[in-house]
């Protein structure tokens, strides 16, 4: 039975027996660490590039929204338009709808713009967070063409005895800025129920430099929102399991004045409603699924200035239906039927549709004892009256216990959102879809002595064409077009180190991105983009975190950096690079059975003025303070 627990034990074990004729054994394991229940990262995609973000820095960022957490903790762009403004994901020069983000396998993406405004996310609202780079529309869907953002809820977890958690946090920082939630659970032998609340409220009236360099104080900037979650499950037999999970909230945002504005009267608000039901049931080597999810947003814009007043309903039905079965030889299986119905209401009031439905599935294998793993996937998906099938294979290899090579290859397609094909005005119904081919190849270091001394090296090489590849631009109205073909390739290198001196235990870790976003071929004639960098693609960007943990108090400095971008497609207008230091502080106090924690952050704490947006400056120097109580 010991040499059998061995087996799963990560790192090393040292075995030994009350004989001293027997010498020391160490077995080395494999196994890797679970960072997410979703089996298509887990099983299906060893060659694919992810990375998780711990449970250290979602304690930390608690407070703050996922566009603030993978701004300084994951290597992926943030195209900030400012504290109360948008914010959306850049995978390797990917555009904001080339991205996806699902929240427990259901598409959060807005039914007509076809992206997520990752300012509206929470960090509170989720418990695990994971970032997959390249294309994978096989497995997360078509529109996946850069990467994909998953968040998730953990699991109900149920107890005999039945067992009650209570959470309060509370939090206050610059510019009026204060943050309130709470968790609670309740759970026996067959039931679960859980619900989450939070809220937040800030002036956001910091200071910056207009054009003349003269200081100003933002003005009309104020944000208030918050939300509530509601999970419950319910688990009549070891056998089968159901599960529910509603998401509800809303924010105000008044929209400041840019730089070229005088003065802005312009008010947001953002309501969304999303729900999913799912039931589970486990054979002896196969698991059965179905998964059903209702999302409804809906967005206000008023301008009294100009006389605006806009009111945008969207939603979309997701339903999922499928199979994971454990096959012999090492290999695992998973067939798929994703349904997804979305739909948009325009100004005039009419209805736009667009239908999705799709058979997919994936077959992974480990072969060579393991040392090889290998995953083929394929997506057949109809599309309106449009049918594809999207292939793609990826696989890892690792050669010596401490060197793990890795692959993938995946044939990437969007169709163009409901709001680039029927948007009022500038909406452009000949608009063809984006395909094309992504690559990559990498390699991951791990090095370990004993418990005092880690060390994770990870490289990977991308390339990337896109056909068809669509961009907004215009005068007084945008029109969407078609540029032809854009290429994508780039490097990125990390490294991470843990390491222990005395009582604290170090860490550091780093990463780089060098990536050459350039259009090909463009459909505009004289449109001057021909080998032109894409917009708002920083060519080198990287940051860098170091700290320790002694005790209960940990601490850790955060240096992030973005190379100049540019603003137009013929690279006539640039905005200067910037770079930012953040500090994060965190103590944890356990008088009895319950636990106290403080959190402290000062961001850019060298108070640089910056602009990730055109336009749109960015606080200076400004701190976040919380606490947090768990029963």
């Amino acid at each position: 039975m010991f040499c059998f627990a061995c087996l799963f034990l990560p790192g090393t074990v040292t075995a030994q027996t009350l004989q001293d004729t027997l010498d020391e054994v160490k077995v080395h394991s494999r196994k890797k660490e679970m960072t997410s229940d979703d089996e298509k990262l887990t099983i299906y995609s060893p060659g694919q590039k992810a990375v998780a973000i711990d449970s250290v820095q979602l304690q930390l960022f608690g407070r703050q929204s996922v566009a603030q957490l993978l701004y300084q903790q994951a290597p992926v762009f943030i195209k900030s338009y400012g504290f109360n403004g948008l914010a959306t994901l850049n995978f390797r020069g990917s555009s904001s709808a080339q991205s996806q983000v699902l929240w427990n396998g259901v598409p959060l993406q807005h039914a007509a713009l076809g992206m997520a405004d990752v300012s509206l996310l929470p960090v509170a609202a989720v418990d695990r967070v994971n970032v997959v780079y390249g294309g994978s529309s096989a497995l997360w869907g078509s529109g996946n063409v850069g990467g994909v953002l998953l968040l998730e809820n953990a699991a109900p977890v149920y107890d005999t005895a039945g067992k009650y958690s209570l959470q309060l946090s509370g939090g206050a920082g610059s510019f009026g800025q204060y943050q309130s939630g709470l968790r609670m659970s309740y759970s026996k032998h067959k039931w679960y129920v859980g619900v989450n609340a939070f809220g937040q409220q800030a002036k956001n009236n910091f200071s910056y430099l207009n054009r003349q360099g003269e200081e100003r104080q933002m003005d009309h900037s104020r944000l208030a929102g918050g939300g509530v979650m509601l999970h419950a499950g319910y688990r009549p037999d070891a056998r089968n399991e159901i599960r529910f999970s509603g998401w509800h909230q809303q924010y105000r945002r008044e929209i400041p004045p840019a730089l070229f504005e005088a003065r802005s009267v312009k008010d947001q608000q953002d309501q969304s409603n999303r729900f999913m039901a799912m039931w589970e049931h486990t054979a002896r080597q196969t698991v059965w699924y179905v998964k059903s999810a209702y999302v409804q947003d809906l967005m206000q814009y008023d301008d009294p200035a100009v006389l605006m007043y806009t009111r945008n309903r969207s939603g979309q039905y997701f339903q999922e239906a499928g199979m994971r079965r454990k096959l012999p030889a090492n290999s695992n299986l998973t067939l798929f039927v994703p349904v997804q119905s979305l739909w948009m209401e325009r100004t005039d009031g009419s209805i736009r549709r667009q239908t999705r439905l799709a058979l997919a599935g994936a077959l992974q294998k480990s072969m060579l004892r393991e040392r090889l793993s290998a995953a083929v996937n394929f997506r057949g998906e109809r599309i309106d009256r449009t049918g594809i099938f999207l292939p793609g294979l990826n696989m890892s290899y690792t050669p010596v216990r401490w060197l793990e090579l890795k692959g993938n290859v995946q044939r990437t397609y969007r169709a163009p959102t409901l709001n680039e094909w029927y948007f009022q005005p500038g909406g452009n119904e000949r608009l063809q879809p984006e395909h094309g081919w992504a690559q990559e190849l990498g390699y991951i270091v791990r090095l370990k002595h004993k418990d005092r001394f880690t060390l994770t090296h990870e490289a990977t090489a991308f390339n990337r064409e896109i056909k068809n590849w669509i961009l907004w631009f215009g005068g007084a109205i945008w029109t969407p077009h078609n540029i032809a073909e854009v290429r994508s390739r780039g490097v990125e290198i990390s490294g991470k180190a843990t390491w222990q001196t005395g009582r604290i235990r170090w860490h550091a870790n780093g990463y780089t991105s060098l990536i050459r976003a350039i259009t090909r071929a463009s459909h505009v004639p004289g449109d001057g983009s021909i080998g032109m960098q894409i917009p708002y693609t920083p060519a080198w960007q990287w940051q860098a975190n170091a700290g320790g943990t002694v005790a209960r108090f940990y601490f850790n400095y955060n240096h992030t950096y973005s190379g100049y971008r540019f603003i137009t497609t013929d690279e006539s207008q640039l905005l200067p690079a910037f770079h930012t230091g953040n500090m994060q502080v965190m103590y944890t106090w356990m008088p009895g059975v319950s636990s106290l924690q403080f959190v402290f952050q000062c961001n850019n704490v060298f108070d640089r003025p910056y602009q990730v947006v055109a336009g749109r400056p960015l606080p200076g120097r400004n701190w976040l303070a919380g606490i947090t109580l768990l029963l």
